[in-house]
């Protein structure tokens, strides 16, 4: 049987898609607490991307513990109980190779609470105001 070509674009969307699929197997063994653990029992977690390789073979897991309280201790557990998560999640996706986790903190939020922090800035409004009356 031939192999079938694929576009760049086919292919960013097959990720995207796993890397979903990913995310809602996680995230909801996380929000049913099926994983024994006492640090992850008390912590609410959410799964707010995963990033997969080209080959699905590696899957890059970003989170967040709510109210960012204890995010190293979640990120540990998490790490603790990585084989957990990677059989669950092959057995629930069926791919030919299950993919191997990597538990990495989402930092997007406190980037974007850092420049709303920027903006709100009197030194920065005044230059946006002055640049508005300019253009």
């Amino acid at each position: 049987m031939a192999k079938q070509q694929t576009s760049p674009e086919t292919r960013s969307v097959r990720l995207l898609k796993v890397g979903e699929q990913v995310r809602h197997i996680l995230s909801e063994l996380l929000a049913r607490q099926e994983v024994h653990d006492d640090v992850l029992s008390a912590h609410t977690v959410s799964v707010t991307e995963v990033r997969m390789s080209p080959d699905l073979r590696h899957a890059t897991v970003f989170i967040k513990a709510l109210l960012g309280e204890d995010e190293d201790l979640v990120l540990k557990a998490l790490r603790t109980n990585t084989a957990f998560f990677q059989r669950e999640v092959a057995q629930r996706l069926r791919l030919k190779y299950a993919a191997r986790l990597k538990f990495l903190a989402d930092e997007s939020f406190d980037v974007a609470s850092k420049i709303e922090t920027l903006l709100a800035d009197p030194k920065v409004q005044r230059d946006l105001r002055d640049q508005e009356s300019d253009g």
